[in-house]
């Protein structure tokens, strides 16, 4: 089966009455996990992006102290799987703001994780392209913003 394009999509559920799209949505929600944190956003996070990137944040931390540090090869694994997460969260939100500041903490938590990430290339590597792709998100944001983030940015430098 073909999957229909965006477009198509917007235009026959615009034909649809409300309670058909009530059931598409539950419907939808019952196939993926994904569908339904992505939904569960949009219906009682998207209000109050403060506090969704706060729990966003604590979760980050919460997982960072998870981490088997008895190897490289089990710390490595892990900051994948955080940074996994962490993208998926930046994907629901769609904001550049809450990209960068879910980010920007999970920079600060890799670079406090002992032991040290400098002693192994691939979590410096992950590092790195965390920090250039905050610096290209902070250059699209409003000048009072890009300000306020980079010197925090510079804090992680």
């Amino acid at each position: 089966m073909k999957a229909a394009t965006v477009r198509e999509l917007k235009i026959e559920l615009n034909n649809c009455s409300q309670q058909e799209l009530v059931a598409l949505c539950l419907r939808l929600s019952k196939f993926k996990k994904e569908n339904k944190e992505l939904l569960t956003y949009l219906l009682y996070e998207a209000s109050d992006e403060d506090n969704y990137i706060a729990s966003v944040q604590e979760e980050i931390t919460k997982e960072f102290g998870l981490i088997n540090t008895s190897s490289y090869y089990y710390i490595k694994k892990s900051v994948r799987k955080i940074l996994r997460i962490s993208k998926k969260y930046i994907r629901y939100s769609g904001k550049k703001e809450t990209e960068v500041e879910i980010l920007l903490h999970f920079c600060s938590e890799l670079k406090m994780l002992r032991p040290s990430i400098k002693n192994n290339r691939m979590l410096t590597n992950i590092y790195d392209r965390q920090i250039t792709s905050i610096t290209k998100t902070i250059g699209t944001l409003h000048e009072d913003l890009q300000y306020d983030y980079e010197l925090v940015l510079d804090s992680l430098i």
